[in-house]
This record gives C-alpha cells, sequence and structure tokens, in this order.
C-alpha cells in the first residue's frame, strides 16, 4: 500500500506522487481544496516506490560538487 505525501510546493505548483490508483485523482482534488492558489500536479511514481519510495525521498539528497 502506498502513501501521499505532499512531495514539494514550489513556483505555484503542489507536486504530489500518484500510484495508479483509483484513488489519485480523490487524493489529488482533496490536496487541491487545501491550496486553493496552487496548481496540484501529480506525477506517476509507480516505478520507483518498489526500490527507492518516492521522489520525495529521492530529492532529499544534494551532492556536494
Amino acid at each position: 500500500m502506498s502513501t501521499v505525501q505532499v512531495a514539494g510546493l514550489l513556483s505555484g505548483h503542489v507536486v504530489v506522487p500518484t500510484f495508479r490508483s483509483s484513488k489519485d485523482e480523490l487524493a489529488l482534488d482533496i490536496i487541491q481544496q487545501c491550496f486553493p492558489t496552487r496548481e496540484v500536479v501529480g506525477i506517476d511514481s509507480t516505478e520507483i516506490i518498489w526500490g527507492l519510495s518516492s521522489f520525495h525521498c529521492l530529492s532529499q539528497q544534494e551532492l556536494s560538487v
């Protein structure tokens, strides 16, 4: 079972992972109600959830270059 976690608020958008679930649209609608002045963008995270969690975990680290 996957969970939805708002990954980020940026540039007038709310980026949200989706998982090809029948409840994705409902979750996006609820989040949209919470952020009426921002565009909610769902990004399919189905494939990365199996080994790496979701993009909220993948984006935590910044490499030192």
